[in-house]
Order: structure tokens, then sequence, then C-alpha cells
């Protein structure tokens, strides 16, 4: 796709928790975690609010807003 929309795979290092880890968690294929870390594809909202509780971040620290385009 091209567009890195979310930053799991930078938390998940912040945290030292692995791809592995967090489908467990999550109970779904280690090949999913891949896909959202390399943005190749996007979990979904109420995911990524599972996501930040494992990780105890906020969703916005999830998410990358830079590379977003500006709405007028």
């Amino acid at each position: 796709m091209g567009r890195n929309i979310n930053r799991i795979k930078v938390v998940l290092v912040d945290k030292r928790k692995t791809n592995k880890w967090l489908s467990e968690q999550l109970n779904v294929a280690p090949s999913t975690v891949s896909k959202w870390c390399t943005n190749d594809s996007q979990p979904s909202l109420e995911t990524l609010m599972q996501i930040s509780r494992l990780l105890e971040v906020k969703v916005d620290d999830l998410l990358r807003f830079d590379d977003l385009p500006e709405i007028i």
C-alpha cells in the first residue's frame, strides 16, 4: 500500500513485545499481526482499542497522522 498509517511495530519494540505475543493475546494468526506491522493491512478500530489496552498506550500512540492527506 505504501502508506504507514499505524505504528504497531514501533510500539511493540518499545514495549519489548513480539508479533507472536500480540497474535496470541488477540487470538489471531501471526501473519495477520505481521501485515499490520508492515502496513500491508490495518486492524479494525475495535482491534486497535484491544492492542492499546494490551500495550498500555493510547490508541493515538498506535496511529501515525503525519502521513495522512490534509483535509480542507
